[in-house]
């Protein structure tokens, strides 16, 4: 089949591909607006100052155009607008349209022409910078906390990780860190270490700066005697804290209630809220002590007005002392028995004896001060005075069982009763022992039969003695140590002066160091026995002094006079011969002769 060409349409075509050679390719598809020359030349000139000028790694300040929940739009200036990723704004959640913020440029143009920015390497850049001015200035910044830390918190200022300890987090204690993690807080700088590269930050000092500021217009208006609500705040054993409202009191545990008391908590309990009023505080004011009894009236005003000496009242022991036991009558109203009129008793001991806490007792009322509040009391009083009859229930001469209350260097003091209390001088302890002191006798607690020696009812005084039950055996003791008589004794200790020798009946004598001598020349040791001749008895002054020595000084004096009359008696026989021969010298013979002469021989033979 023939092809066949519209040669008028060809011609029209060419004609069309051949046109206007002056024509603006670059303007189809755009606005159509006529510019001269000039005029693009100023236009091109503004673009130039429109669109900054920027490099990578180079940080500029930005305005943020747009929010969602994963990426913020800023706008630097450039040809487009950058990207950042929203979790950099974790420490700043108020982050909102047209706030300026600093970026670091990490990009011009990625991979798919979009300008890349990073707000938190622009923080970083500048932290440093940053963090020391707060400290200068005392900024109040914002941080991210991102983590807990051994003794506190972790937090993200300026893109450095900051150190919140535990105890600057609140004024008050904290026991769970774990509660602030994830939370963007107000911070103020404390402390930095340049060389280690550490920041501490305190959220605690904003706080105080706070409550400093509710200090001073609440102290400003404090007064003496101003009544105020407050929380109990803290609660310790002397005192209750109160808050009243940023500023903390003091109340103390006397001031907590009229009565006694032995901890606060039976009086109030945390967190609760009661009226106190103002009793003092310092120049300052920061000392503020608080009351809480004197908000209602003193108990004593309300005291039985018909209450006098003498009157019998009951009430409940609240606290004992040594000296005595104050006794509560009455909610607030206390009187004293002091240890002395809680028994009839001379022989004084600690009240803890008489009385327990808490006990119900009745007492008499001694003394009564209404104006200076006070009261003692007396629980012997309701009890007879053993004194009043005591000549008739221990007459002198009379005999009583009592226990050993009591010891001194010069006796014992026995109680007969309960209120009758007597001497025993050291004396009349034995008949026969020589006592040093009285613990050697007999123990505290011990019961003990004694005589009455001598009654002073108007002293309260009673003289006892215990040998006085038994007959004196010095009367005996006169005539079984009689001067010169043999004993045999048992030496039981020895000092310089000599020794204390154990004697029969139990009776004990005295031998002076010379008289210890044994016949070699030695003297007797203690727990030796041997034969001691009394040379000293004083029935009065209970004295027996005796002698060893004297035993075998005697047989030598003995034996010494024997031999002496044994001479003298040969001597006066000698004498008498020679008498005889010179009387019958005219007669002598020569057999008289022979008979001197054998004389003589004997005479000298004998010496």
């Amino acid at each position: 089949m023939p092809f066949w060409f519209d040669t008028s349409k060809t011609k029209m075509a060419e004609k069309t591909m051949t046109g206007n050679a002056d024509f603006d390719w670059n303007s189809i598809g755009k606005k159509q607006d006529n510019y001269t020359a000039d005029e693009k030349t100023k236009l091109d000139d503004l673009y130039g100052k429109a669109l900054s000028t920027i490099t990578d790694a180079q940080i500029i300040e930005g305005t943020v155009v747009a929010k969602n929940n994963r990426e913020v739009v800023v706008n630097i200036g450039y040809k487009s607008d950058g990207v950042v990723a929203l979790s950099e704004f974790r420490y700043n959640p108020d982050l909102k349209l047209g706030d300026k913020i600093e970026v670091f440029i990490e990009s011009t143009e990625d991979t798919n022409g979009q300008l890349i920015l990073s707000h938190k390497k622009a923080r970083a850049n500048k932290s440093w910078d940053r963090v020391n001015e707060a400290l200068t200035s005392d900024e109040i910044i914002k941080g991210f906390v991102k983590c807990r830390t051994k003794g506190g918190l972790i937090v993200d200022v300026f893109g450095i990780e900051a150190f919140l300890p535990g105890s600057q987090i609140d004024v008050k204690p904290i026991r769970d860190y774990d509660v602030y993690v994830g939370k963007t807080m107000e911070f103020k700088v404390v402390k930095i270490n340049n060389e280690f590269k550490n920041v501490v930050v305190s959220h605690k000092a904003l706080i105080e700066a706070e409550i400093e500021t509710q200090k001073r217009d609440i102290i400003s208006k404090l007064e003496k005697g101003q009544v105020l609500e407050g929380t109990v705040k803290n609660i310790t054993s002397y005192g209750v804290f109160i808050d009243l409202g940023g500023v903390d009191g003091l109340i103390h545990i006397t001031d907590l209630s009229w009565g006694r008391i032995n901890h606060p908590e039976e009086i109030v309990k945390l967190d609760e809220k009661i009226q106190v009023v103002i009793l003092e505080f310092d120049d300052d004011k920061k000392r503020i002590a608080l009351g809480l009894k004197q908000l209602t009236p003193h108990p004593w005003e309300a005291l039985n007005a018909d209450l006098k000496v003498g009157d019998k009242v009951k009430g409940k022991v609240v606290v004992i002392n040594d000296y005595g036991a104050f006794i509560e009558i009455a909610q607030g109203v206390e009187g004293l028995v002091h240890v002395s009129e809680m028994s009839w008793s001379q022989h004084l001991r600690s009240a803890q004896e008489f009385v327990k806490i808490g006990q119900e007792i009745e007492a008499v009322v001694l003394t009564l001060d209404r104006e200076e509040r006070k009261m003692s009391l007396g629980m012997k009083q309701l009890t007879p005075d053993p004194w009043n009859v005591i000549v008739d229930k221990y007459s002198k001469g009379s005999k009583h069982t009592g226990t050993v209350r009591n010891f001194t260097n010069f006796g014992i003091f026995v109680e007969l009763e309960e209120g009758v209390d007597g001497l025993v001088h050291i004396s009349d302890l034995s008949w026969s022992k020589k006592i040093k002191h009285p613990s050697e006798f007999c123990k505290v607690g011990d019961k003990m039969d004694v005589a009455v020696l001598e009654i002073d009812g108007e002293n309260r005084r009673l003289s006892l003695g215990h040998k006085q039950l038994e007959e004196n055996p010095w009367d005996v003791f006169e005539t079984v140590f009689t001067i010169d008589s043999v004993h045999s004794g048992t030496v039981l200790n020895v000092n310089d002066k000599g020794a204390t020798i154990g004697l029969t009946y139990g009776v004990e004598g005295f031998c002076p160091a010379r008289h210890l001598n044994k016949v070699d020349g030695t003297s007797l040791k203690s727990e030796e026995v041997a034969d001691f001749k009394v040379i000293e008895f004083s029935k009065d002054a209970k004295r027996i002094v005796v002698s060893h020595a004297r035993l075998h000084e005697e047989v030598k004096d003995e034996a010494r006079k024997v031999e002496k009359a044994t001479k003298k008696a040969d001597f006066d026989e000698s004498k008498k011969a020679v008498k005889k021969v010179k009387d019958s010298q005219e007669k002598t013979t020569l057999g008289d002769i022979s008979a001197l002469s054998d004389l003589k021989d004997k005479l000298d033979a004998k010496k």
